[in-house]
C-alpha cells in the first residue's frame, strides 16, 4: 500500500462518511457489530457495514443474521467496509459463503491541481433531458468490467435506455441533485452519453462513484475527463476531501494521474 503523506486525510474520516451517507435515505437496523441500512423509497439499495465504535470480532453467525434479514426484505446480500477498519470481517463474510472483492481506496491529494475542462463533458441538472440516459449507461459499463474496449456501443445503450424507461431512477437522482446531495457529470457524443459518474457530498467530504464508460468508447480518456469534472465541481462546492474506490489496479493508475493517492482498501462482499 502506498504510504500516506501527512496532508492526506485518514481512513477515520472516510469511515464516518460511509456511515453518514445512507442515513438520509435509509433506516439503520442494529445487528450488534453490524448495521444494515434499508433504503426508504426508490433508488439503489444500500448495504450492511460495521457498526461505528463496536469493539470485538465479527463472527460468521453475525453475517448470517444480516443476510437472513436482507433476504426477508428482498434486498441484495451486500456488505461494504474499509478493510483496515474491520480486518476480521473479510474472514467472517467468506465463512458465511460470500465472495469478497477488494478495491483500492484513494483520496485526492489537497495539493493536486484541479483538472482542466473537457469539451465533451458537462454537469447535469435535475431537469436535464439526458439524465435518464446517463444513469442507464453504468449498467452496460459495469457489465463488462475493466479498461479494454468492448462490444457494447450506442445501439446497445439506446436499447437499454428504452428498456429502463420509467424505472424511477432519474426522478430519485433529480431530487438528490436539487437538494445538493448528488452531482452528476457525463461525456456526450451525438446525443448519447459515453461516460458518466457522480459524487455525493456530505459536509466537507464527497465520494466519486459510478464512473463508467460505454465499452466501445473506452481508451479515449473519457473516464479521466468525467472524474476531472466531478473534482472541479466538488472543489467548487467547498469539499475538502474527495475520495473514490478504483475498480482495479489499472483503473487506480488512471486516478493516480489526477492526484488520487491510495490510503487503504475498500471491500465489497456479495453472494
Amino acid at each position: 500500500m502506498t504510504p500516506r503523506t501527512p496532508e492526506i486525510p485518514g481512513i477515520g474520516l472516510l469511515e464516518h462518511y460511509y456511515d453518514a451517507v445512507p442515513r438520509p435515505s435509509a433506516r439503520a437496523e442494529d445487528f450488534g457489530p453490524l448495521t444494515l441500512f434499508v433504503r426508504e423509497g426508490a433508488g439503489w439499495p444500500f448495504y450492511a457495514r460495521p457498526t461505528p465504535g463496536h469493539v470485538g470480532p465479527v463472527s460468521p453467525a453475525d453475517v448470517d443474521k444480516v443476510r437472513a434479514r436482507q433476504r426477508e426484505l428482498g434486498a441484495p446480500e451486500a456488505f461494504e467496509w474499509v478493510g483496515e477498519v474491520a480486518p476480521g470481517l473479510r474472514a467472517a463474510a467468506e465463512a458465511s459463503g460470500l465472495t469478497v472483492h477488494a478495491h483500492p481506496l484513494m483520496v485526492l491529494a489537497p495539493a493536486a491541481p484541479t483538472p482542466a475542462a473537457h469539451p465533451a463533458v458537462r454537469m447535469l441538472g435535475a431537469d436535464d433531458p439526458l439524465l435518464h440516459a446517463a444513469l442507464v449507461l453504468p449498467h452496460l459499463a459495469f457489465a463488462a468490467p475493466g479498461t479494454a474496449v468492448g462490444a457494447a456501443g450506442p445501439a446497445e445503450l439506446a436499447a437499454e435506455i428504452g428498456a429502463r424507461a420509467g424505472d424511477g431512477r432519474a426522478e430519485q437522482v433529480a431530487g438528490r441533485i436539487r437538494r445538493g446531495e448528488t452531482a452528476m457529470a457525463a461525456a456526450f457524443e451525438d446525443g448519447l452519453p459515453l461516460c458518466s459518474g457522480m459524487h455525493n457530498p456530505v459536509g466537507g467530504v464527497t465520494e466519486i462513484v459510478g464512473v463508467g464508460t460505454l465499452p466501445s468508447a473506452r481508451r479515449r480518456g473519457l473516464g479521466e475527463a468525467v472524474t476531472g469534472a466531478l473534482v472541479r465541481d466538488a472543489r467548487g462546492r467547498g469539499a475538502s476531501t474527495v475520495f473514490l474506490s478504483a475498480g482495479d489496479e489499472d483503473v487506480a493508475r488512471i486516478y493516480g494521474r489526477l492526484g488520487f493517492v491510495r490510503v487503504g482498501t475498500a471491500l465489497i462482499a456479495e453472494p
